[in-house]
């Protein structure tokens, strides 16, 4: 395959600086010790089209989040990850890397999250309803959520942080189970499943050619940096929307392993390609750079994704 024929996807639509820098940090930092300087996150962020003042204002949120934070070293500031960062980064790219590894061991146990507000108390409805999605609850009913698993705990929290001071709010949290789990009112019914299966579809539509040519050997490191971002940039979403219901309530087939197969393939394929393009660009801005810059790969161990490479590296390699 000729490299120039190669498309390789830009990262996607839509996604902001402040996005762009924690996603590339989070896969090719893994130490809190190193000192960044801000021309090399302005040198990096360009290679996706970012603008100096626009990568300038990312580093200024993600110091405001506690993400980074910054250190005197000579006449000009450094940034550096935050050890709370780093411990977030990991277990993140742990979730990414493992999502749809294995079948979720299911014991019919389900969460039920029910309430009742007075009209007076919309605006804290909307709040619970923002709260239940992130916590990954789906609407069964108007006011019964649901979602996979024993664990009540964030939601009963979640409730009564949102509802406690609001005059006549009810609500309760039960461990529930469905006589007909699988049927066609079932708790799937409340899921779009025909949408996420459309979109894993299209990932794997979106990502064929790349992934052709990262296993060819056809991408060279100049592309591989922004390749791999955008490949984990989608892939990444999967994880946080999709419920992992077990195969049994399910339609079949379901693309989701087609879909893990083509991100892993890109992302290891392109990893130490996409590490030395970060070291070239970083490098006249940071001359450490080359002892920093690590990045992550699926590990044999599916509990553990290590960062490999650079000398700092806080592990061997392990795919």
């Amino acid at each position: 395959m000729n490299p120039d024929d190669v498309r390789v996807p830009r990262a996607q639509a839509g996604s902001s600086p402040q996005h762009l820098l924690t996603t590339v940090l989070g896969e090719y930092l893994d130490s809190s010790d190193a000192d960044l300087p801000s021309a090399a996150v302005i040198a990096i962020l360009r290679e996706f089209g970012v603008s100096e003042p626009s990568a300038r204002a990312a580093l200024s949120r993600l110091v405001k989040r506690g993400l980074i934070a910054t250190r005197r070293k000579g006449r000009s500031p450094v940034y550096h990850l935050t050890p709370q960062a780093i411990a977030k980064h990991r277990s993140r790219m742990r979730h990414f890397l493992n999502f749809g590894s294995r079948p979720t061991p299911w014991t019919g146990e389900w969460v039920q999250a029910s309430f009742s507000i007075p009209t007076a108390g919309q605006a804290s409805r909307h709040a619970l309803r923002r709260s239940l999605t992130a916590l990954g609850f789906v609407g069964l009913y108007d006011s019964v959520w649901i979602r996979p698993g024993s664990d009540a705990a964030p939601v009963k929290e979640a409730l009564s942080e949102l509802l406690r001071h609001v005059e006549g709010a009810r609500w309760s949290v039960l461990r529930v189970r469905f006589d007909d789990e699988a049927g066609p009112h079932g708790p799937a019914s409340a899921y779009d499943l025909s949408s996420l299966a459309s979109a894993y579809s299209s990932f794997v539509r979106q990502y064929a050619p790349l992934r052709a040519a990262a296993l060819s050997g056809a991408v060279d490191a100049t592309r591989a940096l922004v390749a791999r971002t955008s490949a984990m940039d989608s892939w990444r979403r999967f994880a946080d929307i999709d419920p992992d219901l077990p195969p049994h309530l399910l339609p079949q087939p379901w693309p989701r392993q087609e879909a893990r197969e083509t991100f892993l393939d890109i992302h290891t394929a392109l990893g130490s390609l996409a590490q030395a393009r970060l070291v070239q660009v970083a490098t006249p801005h940071w001359p450490d750079a080359a002892s920093w810059i690590t990045h992550f790969q699926a590990s044999r161990n599916p509990a553990r994704p290590e960062p490999t490479g650079g000398r700092h590296g806080s592990g061997p390699s392990a795919g």
